[in-house]
This record gives C-alpha cells, sequence and structure tokens, in this order.
C-alpha cells in the first residue's frame, strides 16, 4: 500500500515527517498524470499546487476551516487527500467522480464551482457567518489564481475583505502565471514583476544584518527602517499594491517548498484578520511533458494521452472549434474592421490562428467576461465590427452586459459561443444549456445555430455582415460530424426531410442548429410508420421565420428539438409566435430538462433527455395516433 493510500484523511497528514511528504508528494503526482491522463481533465493545474494543498490541509482543519479552490480545475489533490483515493480512478467518468468541488461527494468540498473568480466573495461571507454565529476559531481559505484575479468580482470581494478587520479569511494567490495560457494585462504584468525580482529581499538582508550590529543607533534605526519597510516594497517590488487595499501581505513564497509554505500559512492562520499568501507555483510541476509545453502546461488533457509523453494516442478529430478557427481567419483577411475578444481563452475558442496572423486585432481581457462585452460595445461604437468568442457558461456572467451595453445601443457585436448545449464530462456548470433562454430575452439580438461545419462557416459570414445589431453564433463541444445536405429552402430555412412519397405533412419537425440532424433522423422514421414529416432547419432561431408560421398551419403537430434548457428557448419561441398568429396547431418541444446536470458523456446526456431520433419519432407516432397525451409527451422531456 502506497503511503497515499493509508492516508484516511487530513488528520494523518499532520504526524508526517518531512522525508514522508516529499515521497506523498511524489505518489500523488504519479497518481495524477495516470488517471487524468486515462479519463481526461485537469492536469497542469493540480500537478502545479501538489506542495500547497498538502500544506494547506496540514495547517488548516477541513471541513471544519472551508478551502474554497477558486474554479475548481485544481481540486484532485484536495480530493486525494480528503478519503476519496480509492474512487479517484472514476474521475470524470458517468456516476464516478466529479472533476470539480462537489457537495455531494464530501463534506471538505463547500463549493461546486467552476466559473472563476467567485472563492473570495465565498470566503467573505463564510468569514461573516462564523463571527456573527460566535464561531471564532474558524479560518475560511480562499485558493486563487493570478489568472482568477483578473476578474472583477475578486477585486469586489477584495474591497470587502478588507475592511472587516476582524474576519478570519486567508486568501492564498496561486500565481503561476497562467490561466487556461499565460495571463495578460497589468495585474499580470505586476505578479510577474514580483515573481522576477530578488531586490526588496537582498535589501531587507542587508539592513538586517549590518544596522542592528551598529552602536547605538543600530536597533532604532533598524526598527524605523523596518517600520518604512513598506516605502522600500514600492520602489523595489509591487506587492505594495495589496498592503495599500489593507491587507496583510505575506510572501512570495516558493510554491513547491512546502515547509515554506506551511510556516506561511501557519502566520497568517495566527494573524487572525484578513492575509493574502502570496505563493508562486510553477503550472505542470514535475512533470515535463506540462512544464515544456508552452501553449496551456497541458492545463487539460484529452482520454487516452500517453502518460510518457502527454501526447494524444488518438488522433484529435476535427472539431466545430476547429471549423470557426479557419473561417474568422478568412474572414478577418477580408475584413480589415473585424476584431476578436476573448476572455483567457484564445487556445480553446480557436482565436489562437488568428492572432498569429493578426496581433494587434485580438484582445485578450483575461478571466473579464462582463468587460469584454462593454469593450466590445466601445469597438462597435469605434466603428469595428468585434467578434467576442466565449464559452456559452461564461455568456452567463455579462448577460447584463449583452442587454444594457450592445443590444440597447443596436450595436453590430457578433458573440460566438463554443460549447453550446451539452458538454459531457466537465459537468453541471459547463453545459451551454442557458445562452438559447437568455438570448431570447435580448431585444434585437439576432441568434443563429449551424447544423453542420458548412453552415458554420455560412451563418458567421452573415452574422458578421449585419450591421444592424448584435448576432449571436452557437455550436457544441464535438467533432464537427457529417454534412446534413439541404433540399431546398423553406423561406430562410432550409429543408432537411420531406415526407416520403404518398404521405402528406402530418408533423413539422423544427430542429436548431445540430439538433436538425436528428430530425432528419426522426423524419425517416416517422415515414416508415406512415407519418409524413416535413423537417426543417430554421438556421436563424431568432428571429421565427415567418415561413414557419405558414408551414405549421398545414400541420397536424409541430415539433421543436434543441439541446438547451426547456424553459424560455427555441422552442417557447415558436409556441408563443404560432399562438400570436392564431394558429392552433399543437407544439410539443423536445429540449434539455431544466436542471442541473450530472457530468457524463455527451452522448448520454442527450439519450437521457430524448433528444434522439429514435425517441423523437417514437413519442411523435404516439401523440400522431392518440396513444399518448400531448401533456404526457411534453412532459417526458
Amino acid at each position: 500500500m502506497t503511503l497515499l493510500d493509508s492516508l484516511r484523511g487530513p488528520q494523518d497528514l499532520k504526524g508526517l515527517g518531512p522525508e514522508e511528504l516529499t515521497v506523498l508528494a511524489a505518489e500523488i503526482r504519479d497518481r495524477l498524470i495516470s488517471t487524468v491522463s486515462a479519463n481526461s481533465g485537469h492536469l497542469g493545474p493540480n500537478l502545479g499546487v501538489v506542495e500547497l494543498t498538502i500544506a494547506l490541509h496540514r495547517v488548516f482543519d477541513s471541513p471544519r476551516d472551508p478551502l474554497v479552490f477558486d474554479t475548481g480545475h485544481q481540486s484532485y489533490v484536495h480530493k486525494l487527500l480528503t478519503g476519496r483515493q480509492a474512487e479517484f480512478g472514476t474521475l470524470r467518468q458517468p456516476g464516478g467522480m466529479s472533476g470539480y468541488p462537489s457537495r455531494a461527494e464530501s463534506a471538505h468540498d463547500h463549493v461546486e464551482n467552476s466559473h472563476a473568480s467567485t472563492s473570495m466573495s465565498y470566503a467573505d461571507g463564510l468569514a461573516k457567518a462564523f463571527r456573527l454565529r460566535g464561531e471564532l476559531d474558524r479560518t475560511a481559505v480562499a485558493v486563487i489564481g493570478d489568472g482568477a484575479l483578473t476578474g472583477g468580482m475578486a477585486w469586489e470581494a477584495l474591497n470587502n475583505i478588507a475592511a472587516a478587520k476582524d474576519n478570519r479569511v486567508v486568501i492564498v494567490v496561486n500565481d503561476n502565471g497562467r490561466s487556461y495560457a499565460p495571463t495578460h494585462g497589468a495585474l499580470a504584468a505586476h505578479l510577474a514583476h514580483v515573481r522576477t525580482t530578488r531586490r526588496y529581499e537582498s535589501v531587507l538582508d542587508s539592513v538586517k544584518t549590518t544596522l542592528p550590529r551598529a552602536p547605538l543607533v543600530g536597533t532604532p534605526l533598524y526598527e524605523t527602517l523596518h517600520g518604512i519597510k513598506k516605502g522600500i516594497k514600492d520602489v523595489l517590488q509591487p506587492q505594495v499594491m495589496f498592503e495599500d487595499l489593507g491587507l496583510k501581505y505575506v510572501g512570495p513564497i516558493d510554491g513547491h517548498d512546502e515547509a515554506g509554505v506551511e510556516r506561511a500559512l501557519a502566520d497568517a492562520r495566527g494573524f487572525g484578520g484578513p492575509v493574502i499568501v502570496h505563493v508562486l507555483t510553477r503550472k505542470g510541476y514535475g512533470y515535463p511533458p506540462a512544464e515544456n509545453n508552452d501553449e496551456d502546461r497541458l492545463h487539460q488533457v484529452a482520454a487516452g494521452t500517453d502518460p510518457l509523453t502527454g501526447t494524444t494516442v488518438k488522433a484529435a478529430a476535427r472539431t466545430w472549434s476547429h471549423v470557426f478557427a479557419d473561417e474568422i481567419l478568412r474572414i478577418a483577411g477580408r475584413r480589415q474592421d473585424v476584431v476578436a475578444i476573448t476572455a483567457a481563452m484564445l487556445h480553446p475558442t480557436g482565436l489562437a490562428p488568428f492572432a498569429a496572423a493578426y496581433p494587434d486585432r485580438v484582445f485578450d481581457v483575461g478571466i473579464a467576461e462582463q468587460h469584454a462585452v462593454t469593450s466590445a460595445a466601445g469597438l462597435a461604437m469605434g466603428g469595428m465590427h468585434p467578434v467576442v468568442a466565449l464559452y456559452s457558461t461564461f455568456l452567463n456572467r455579462a448577460f447584463d452586459q449583452v442587454l444594457m451595453d450592445v443590444a440597447l445601443h443596436r450595436l453590430p457585436v457578433t458573440f460566438v459561443l463554443d460549447r453550446a448545449g451539452v458538454t459531457g464530462p466537465d459537468g453541471a456548470s459547463h453545459n451551454g444549456m442557458w445562452d438559447g433562454s437568455l438570448g431570447q430575452l435580448v431585444p434585437g439580438l439576432r441568434i443563429a445555430a449551424p447544423r453542420d461545419a458548412l453552415r458554420l462557416a455560412e451563418l458567421l459570414a452573415e452574422a458578421v455582415d449585419d450591421s444592424t445589431g448584435p448576432t449571436l453564433l452557437r455550436f457544441p463541444k464535438a467533432p464537427a460530424g457529417d454534412e446534413v445536405p439541404g433540399l431546398g429552402r423553406l423561406g430562410g430555412m432550409d429543408v432537411v426531410a420531406r415526407p416520403a412519397e404518398g404521405l402528406a405533412t402530418d408533423v413539422l419537425l423544427v430542429g436548431a442548429g445540430v439538433m436538425a440532424g436528428v430530425c432528419a433522423d426522426a423524419a425517416g422514421r416517422l415515414a416508415d410508420q406512415g407519418i409524413g414529416a416535413l423537417a426543417v432547419d430554421p438556421r436563424w432561431v431568432k428571429p421565427v421565420d415567418p415561413a414557419l408560421t405558414a408551414a405549421a398551419r398545414d400541420a397536424r403537430l409541430v415539433v421543436t428539438v434543441e439541446d438547451n434548457g426547456i424553459a424560455g428557448g427555441f422552442g417557447d419561441a415558436v409556441a408563443r409566435t404560432l399562438r400570436l398568429a392564431g394558429v392552433d396547431t399543437p407544439v410539443i418541444p423536445f429540449a434539455l430538462p431544466q436542471e442541473f446536470l450530472d457530468h457524463d458523456t455527451r452522448r448520454d446526456i442527450l439519450e437521457r433527455a430524448g433528444l434522439t431520433g429514435r425517441d423523437i419519432a417514437r413519442s411523435v407516432t404516439e401523440a400522431v395516433s392518440g396513444r399518448g397525451s400531448q401533456d404526457e409527451v411534453v412532459g417526458s422531456r
């Protein structure tokens, strides 16, 4: 049995000696590399916090002292040290361990999160609650990376934490110079200077060793200089920024020196008020393939990665992100006014080729989606056409900016949402199942959903060519797949399946985006049952095409299919449009259930939601034949 496997929980760490801690750190890294390479997940971030996490659990008393990991993608070491070693092999597998903190898994996980810049707000609230309850020996700990510090919410929290001098909050800044890729912005440059400047330490060392030996004035003078060390820091090292906010600052500390980190954390815990402990770590530490990866230090690896080399064994399929990367580069070549904005996701969203070709026209604003959207509004006001590329789940954080800063001004900004719909193993917080509903609320926003790679190119070009107001393009995290051919046009919609010869149009199937292919499959299955189905791809799911209203008048049933939450999405928009037009044809919406979905494969989640051609054909057959009421069919989705 390894030392790691012998641990029953964090308390067992406290009795280990230095040599055992070194062995434990090596065993943890071995387990991380073998498991994450096989299952997929976040590798680089966890390799970088091994010693830090060990020290955290040796100093603090989890779960009584809550450890809140910002974003949560560096929580695997925490999971291994809190009694979940036996289940770690199920990481990100169906029914297995979550890739993020999970309250259902352990009392040591206080927060279920994967959206950045939130940890200090949680810690602020927890510390306030402890004080109000008289639990004055409890400390709230926030572990936040320098990448997450680029988010405005982090600074809102700091503003409040600094004002509450008696609240026991320890903020651990895990500073590795990266979020997904190298961190950008003035704060990043500020912290980078801390990492590379040693003049401050050398000056203080000289003062400490020389002045106390001077007769009579030596000790008093040293105390005076010690009292004005903040001034020395101002000149020689920019860490004073935190102390200017009124926060006690400790650091910078070598994050891979477990004993040094432990001493700093113990001092912070004993302070009794808000403290920032600045820890310098290296993302991917101890694993050469990660340390030598300049793009993202193997931030996230796919299942089946070779643990010896860090390379994917199976060739990666061409994804929707790759298609977007090619198309936006082509558009940028012919449109000098097109610029791109992303929030710390240059490579994941496919903007890296654009940035390489036109570096002055791509802006990575860090983890700051709200700023990204309003900055895009300013660019549009200045005569440019911004393309804001984000993961779908992260646009949720900037809804007010989309509504009030872009749409209210009818500005030509194009939002490109990667990872829309079901993302699968990344879990509940990453599924992009909300944007389709939020977008329906925004006046003047047009929403496009391509069914295949060819349509992505077409719709992206149409979106960028629209100068009348904002547009939004959404696509999933998946291989781009085969083309779903169009058989003609119905208004602005593409027909993807017609009723078989001799059959009337009993059912109008309307599939948003990739669900158009599912509708084409369902139409073929319905034909086998003698039911005529016309399947269309609306291409633009907002506004609803007037031709859809006309076609609905001639059908016995309208079925909408989307990979978005069922409440307030495309299906609701179609039903409302038909109602207002006086069309009484029943509408059955197929969509994702309005709930937080457990992590699983994308395919299995869609199957459980009934979003397959087989399930839709069966439900529609029952509805048309009268074997199931409309309410029963809708209620099953």
